[in-house]
This record gives structure tokens, sequence and C-alpha cells, in this order.
């Protein structure tokens, strides 16, 4: 798998995994109904923030990331991250790739750590992922989500130092 800059003609293979996974409500803080053009603002970001695709042999989009600074100002040494996989190529370790993709371009941009501010912790396999990429749980915010089917579920705080 390649994992290269996201150009505005790879939107058409993101929208529909990402619309998928943002519609089932389960693992990102965005609206259920997220309209077309904002999910693509909010996702194809301009400098200093950064999108990636990775795609397969043959071009296909099997998932992607978006990076940028997580706050402004004094707080813009820290990097954050959220990232979207094709839940047809789960699996296949793209999201693992993806992970240390985002990992090395913080670390070469100069960011001193990585925070993820939301991460739903039942999304078992995400915080999982990301413990075995060295990020730990500073924190979690009770009943911070309400999960379609869960209920009112933790939202985690993940750090780790670059």
């Amino acid at each position: 798998m390649l994992i290269r800059e996201a150009t505005p003609a790879d939107w058409p293979a993101i929208w529909p995994f990402l619309r998928e996974i943002v519609a089932a409500g389960e693992t990102y803080t965005y609206p259920r109904d997220l309209p077309e053009e904002q999910a693509r603002a909010m996702w194809l970001l301009e400098p200093p923030g950064r999108t990636v695709v990775a795609v397969d042999d043959g071009g296909a989009v099997l998932g992607t990331a978006k990076m940028n600074p997580n706050h402004m100002g004094g707080a813009a040494h820290i990097a954050s991250a959220s990232f979207m996989v094709d839940p047809g190529c789960s699996g296949r370790g793209v999201g693992r790739a993806l992970g240390e993709h985002v990992l090395e371009w913080a670390r070469a941009e100069g960011y001193r750590a990585m925070q993820f501010n939301a991460v739903v912790e039942t999304n078992t396999r995400a915080v999982a992922l990301w413990r075995s990429l060295g990020f730990e749980v500073l924190a979690t915010l009770p009943e911070g989500f309400h999960h379609p089917t869960k209920g009112y579920v933790g939202l985690h705080i993940m750090y780790r130092r670059l």
C-alpha cells in the first residue's frame, strides 16, 4: 500500500466510506447527517494541516487520515489526527500504516507530542491500535459520547510523546 497526499480528485472515493462511518454514529463526534460539502471542508485540510490517502496497487483508496496542530498559539507544538478506513478494507493493516505515517509526519514537522481528543472508549480496535503505537489514555470523560446502541460511553483523551 502507498500513502500519499490526498487531492480533490480523491474525494469521490473518500466520501462514501466517510459518510457511512459518520452516519453509523459509533466512533466520531461529527453530526450523523453531516453534509458532504461540510465533510469535505473538514477533511481535506490546508497547511499547516495535511490529508493523506492509503491506496492499493491499483490506486483504490483504502483509507485516509488528516493531521494538524491540535491547538493554536502556545499549544501549536502538539499534533492531532483523525483516521477513516473503508470498512470493506478492515483488517488489512490500513489503520496501522496510516497511524505510523502520521507519527512520522508529526516528528518530521517538529511536533513534540500527539493528542487524540475524543477516542470513543467502545471503539476497542482503535484504542488497542493506538496503545500498540505508544499512546496512553490520559483521561476519560465519563458519558462524553452518546453511542447509538450502547448509550452514554466515555471519551478517551489519548497522548503520545514524540
